[in-house]
């Protein structure tokens, strides 16, 4: 076997799954969707190479928010999915919940029981 060739001898599921929890639970989660996705696991070996890499060019510590922001979307985010959401910014952007609106007055348009009592 070509030189070239003998570092792929020692890709395994395994190396991926610790690789990914070294950087967090969430990055370990996409990687296992990933691994669990395909019919071999072999062939999800390059994606979970590709998005783990993504670690160099970004820190891990956004790649792991992205993993997370990517997991609330689907339970089975992809490396595009991730690169997208590395790329516009997405992982360092907090999620608000929307404040809750209970004042009636806040909704000018709806019609109140005096509305329906019964005009004929």
């Amino acid at each position: 076997m070509p030189d070239n060739h003998k570092q792929y001898l020692e890709w395994n599921g395994d190396r991926f799954r610790r690789w990914a929890a070294k950087i967090g639970p969430n990055a370990g989660t996409v990687v296992e969707g990933i691994l669990t996705g395909c019919k071999v696991e072999q062939q999800g070996y390059k994606g979970c190479m590709a998005l783990l890499k993504l670690a160099d060019i970004y820190t891990p510590e956004r790649l792991e928010s992205a993993c997370s922001k990517a997991l609330d979307y689907t339970p089975r985010p992809g490396y595009k999915t991730i690169q997208t959401i590395l790329r516009t910014g997405q992982d360092r952007i907090t999620s608000e919940s929307p404040a809750a609106c209970t004042d009636e007055a806040d909704f000018a348009f709806t019609r109140g029981a005096d509305y329906y009592k019964g005009a004929k």
